[in-house]
């Protein structure tokens, strides 16, 4: 390696889970942003979905499966981080 090279190393701060759980649980798949964007956006329209068709009783399902999926989310973001 040549005296004029320089070395670079960029680290990503994981997502914290417990952060993400609670979001999730208050906010529903808003809350889920914190951890996964693609899968906040799937569970808004699900739920959006499900809630009207069923006067809002259908969140009862909903709402876990976004705290679920945010801790998963989370926690794969950092495995995926230490990997690096």
């Amino acid at each position: 390696m040549a005296a004029d090279q320089k070395i670079v190393v960029v680290q990503s701060a994981g997502k914290s889970t417990m952060v993400a759980v609670i979001l999730a649980f208050l906010f529903g798949p808003l809350g889920m942003m914190y951890s996964t964007v693609s899968g906040g956006v799937i569970m808004l329209i699900i739920s959006l979905i499900v809630g009207l068709f069923t006067l809002g009783f259908g969140l009862l399902f909903t709402w876990p499966v976004c705290v679920i999926w945010a801790a998963l989310a989370a926690d794969r973001q950092n495995k995926k981080v230490l990997a690096i």
